[in-house]
């Protein structure tokens, strides 16, 4: 199947789609902000550029869209067209996640990954619950974890 657009146009709708400051991403910025919880953005000293850092509690937080770091969720579904170029594309994306994932841990930096499909979807969770997840983890020893919607 060809694409329904001319190569300028889908090029730019492509570099459209943002990387930082999406609206999941700002949401829970907002909300841990408003929880008295300090952070940076994006600290490129660290592998992977994590969205939030809290110092504090040697913690980073990653939010990851379900897509493109291909989440095992109903969110996530195969595009139909140049299959074999988004298996790789999308395959890259999540090796990268797991090896930059396990260097923060090596360096003793603590991870959450939080999914889209916590935060959006008919699966999502209601904030209050994902809110208290997000912090409960925080405030314990877990070195590792991850967050998604209820499926």
């Amino acid at each position: 199947m060809t694409d329904v657009h001319d190569e300028i146009t889908r090029s730019r709708n492509m570099s459209a789609i943002c990387g930082t400051n999406t609206r999941p991403e700002l949401l829970i910025r907002k909300e841990l902000f408003a929880r008295g919880y300090r952070y940076r953005l994006n600290d490129k000293r660290l592998p992977g550029k994590p969205d939030l850092v809290l110092k504090k509690y040697r913690a980073v937080i990653f939010v990851h869209g379900c897509f493109w770091h291909r989440h095992n969720c109903p969110q996530f579904k195969w595009p139909s067209t140049r299959a074999e170029w988004w298996k790789e594309k999308l395959e890259g994306n999540r090796g990268r996640d797991q090896r930059q994932l396990s260097e923060l841990q090596e360096l003793g930096w603590r991870t959450l990954v939080v999914w889209e499909c916590a935060l959006k979807g008919k699966l999502r969770l209601q904030p209050e619950d994902l809110f208290e997840q997000i912090e409960g983890w925080l405030l314990s020893d877990t070195s590792k974890s991850e967050i998604c919607g209820s499926f």
